[in-house]
């Protein structure tokens, strides 16, 4: 396996994930995290897939990333139309999947520097 050093320049790496928490830098957090290559917030009001509204997203749809991830918790869920067709207005593109992969993603994306933002649902 060919290795390469990581030269990208976001703030907020993604450190460890387990199902209840997950570790940004070496703050270790138990709620739900937004992260940006320059900013996190544990604001997010949904804690769960179920609780997910736009206000949850709004402050990815107002940085206008190139790519939101949605971390959905153990299992990957698409969230309701209004909230896909909010991101597709705002021209961000969208992917939902597990928020393990969401995290792996987010790490990789960070290290090539792409404008891209990732909410993390832990459960």
């Amino acid at each position: 396996m060919k290795l390469a050093q990581d030269h990208g320049t976001a703030t907020y790496r993604i450190r460890a994930y387990e199902p209840g928490w997950i570790q940004v830098n070496d703050t270790t957090y138990e709620t739900s995290v937004m992260l940006m290559p320059d900013g996190l917030s544990t604001a997010p009001a949904a804690e769960s897939f179920e609780q997910l509204t736009r206000d949850d997203l709004q402050p990815a749809i107002d940085w206008q990333p190139e790519l939101l991830l949605l971390g959905t918790g153990a299992t990957q869920r698409f969230p309701e139309r209004t909230l896909m067709r909010a991101l597709i207005a705002s021209g961000i593109g969208f992917e939902a999947m597990t928020t393990a992969a969401a995290c792996r993603t987010f790490n990789l994306l960070m290290s090539e520097d792409r404008r891209a933002a990732a909410l993390l649902l832990l459960r």
